[in-house]
């Protein structure tokens, strides 16, 4: 039989019956520091609260006269009748007039509001299981932090994403992993109230200082007195590089990777209007390749684009790099000259081009050889109009070609 305590730490009871309801009562006493059991009574030895008690180091006994015994039993002990005798009420009075027995319907009513707060106790800790699986499994990152802006949680996400164990980051400054956004100690409350609440996206600080974008959505969750902010943060770099690759596709052709015609054409016109505002001159150089038709039929096409990479970057070394090269389809590319001081300094640069592309190609581990036919007209000597000034360059381009190929010509010098 096992000894008493030897100290109370709270209100001493003791429970008769080891059933369903003193194993219940039993259950919530020992999580309630307020309360200490002394000792549990019932003659089954196999009882469910008596091998409880037995588990915690509760003295158990198979009489109420056994335990009465015990001379270290508390006068101001509560008695709890948890069976369905109701002569332990007697058997208690004839032991001691100091202890009262709580039984009956006083337990049985006792009984339904343990048996009541055990299940609300049961649904809450479900409740907050759920919530915590919710919060561990969920793909976003998960910030709390408190007024001082001191992380206090941390999702497994969060870790992902910044890079820091939820040890190693909480307690610390909410604003090195997102600068600015959360609250700070010196901030007053009228700055604070003005942080985002809605979807944004800022960037993000990783452990290791990288910088990155990501979209959070700020909250507040007031806990009793205590005000918290929730961010919900999520890494959008891989989308940010979708929608920077999908802008680039939209205004870049995908073989050369150069400007593409509507890109050309708004890099043209914007050059037309500093050019009048700064009063200079712009080239603008339309080439076409002569003997690619041939390349293509005798080699297939896949060589006969990889030949056009190939023109693409000589062609962007044949220009500066405040200039524009691009692809206006097929095996016709453009150049677009800026800030000239005289139309003769287009010639410099075209013939370094007719130069570069007479060089030979290596395709299928064999030498290659192609020219270039290339019209000029220069902005706003010849026309201020877009169109007009890619019409004449097209116009003396032709007259190349019709000259014998592998030559430069001015619109000017082919105006009837």
């Amino acid at each position: 039989m096992n000894e008493p305590p030897t100290k109370t730490l709270g209100q001493p009871v003791m429970i008769i019956g080891g059933g369903r309801g003193g194993s219940a009562l039993l259950e919530m006493f020992l999580e309630d520091e307020w309360v200490t059991v002394t000792a549990l009574v019932d003659p089954n030895p196999e009882a469910k609260g008596i091998i409880l008690a037995r588990e915690r180091g509760i003295p158990t006994y198979p009489s109420i006269s056994a335990a009465f015994s015990q001379e270290t039993l508390h006068e101001n002990c509560i008695i709890y009748n948890l069976t369905h005798d109701d002569s332990v009420i007697d058997q208690v009075a004839a032991l001691s007039k100091h202890h009262r027995v709580t039984g009956g319907g006083e337990a049985k009513i006792f009984w339904q509001m343990v048996t009541h707060l055990r299940h609300t106790k049961h649904e809450l800790e479900k409740n907050q299981t759920e919530l915590q699986a919710i919060i561990q499994n969920a793909t976003d990152g998960i910030i709390t932090v408190n007024e001082a802006g001191e992380i206090q949680g941390f999702n497994p996400a969060a870790e992902l994403i910044f890079g820091y164990d939820h040890n190693e980051i909480k307690g610390k400054n909410a604003n090195r992993l997102i600068p600015g956004q959360f609250p700070l100690p010196n901030n007053t409350p009228e700055e604070n109230s003005l942080l985002p609440e809605h979807n944004r996206e800022l960037i993000g600080i990783r452990k290791d200082g990288t910088p990155f974008p990501l979209e959070m959505s700020l909250s507040e969750m007031v806990l009793g007195s205590l005000c918290y902010r929730v961010g919900i943060v999520r890494d959008i770099t891989e989308r940010k590089e979708t929608e920077q690759r999908i802008q680039f596709l939209a205004h870049h052709d995908f073989l050369t990777q150069l400007p593409n015609r509507a890109l050309f054409q708004d890099r043209l016109e914007c050059a037309l209007s500093l050019a009048t505002r700064n009063k200079t001159l712009i080239a603008l150089l339309l080439i076409d390749l002569d003997g690619f038709k041939g390349i293509n039929d005798t080699l297939g096409h896949d060589q006969g684009d990889l030949l056009l990479v190939q023109v693409a970057e000589r062609l962007k070394t044949s220009a500066r790099k405040s200039d524009t090269v691009a692809r206006l389809g097929g095996d016709e590319f453009a150049l677009i000259l800026n800030d000239l001081k005289l139309k003769t300094d287009a010639q410099p640069v075209a013939r370094n081009i007719l130069k570069n592309l007479s060089e030979p190609f290596l395709l299928k581990n064999e030498p290659c050889s192609i020219g270039c036919s290339i019209g000029i007209s220069i902005a706003p000597l010849d026309s201020r109009e877009l169109s007009t000034l890619i019409r004449q360059a097209d116009e003396a381009m032709y007259q190349c070609k019709r000259w014998g190929k592998g030559r430069f010509s001015y619109w000017e010098n082919n105006k009837a």
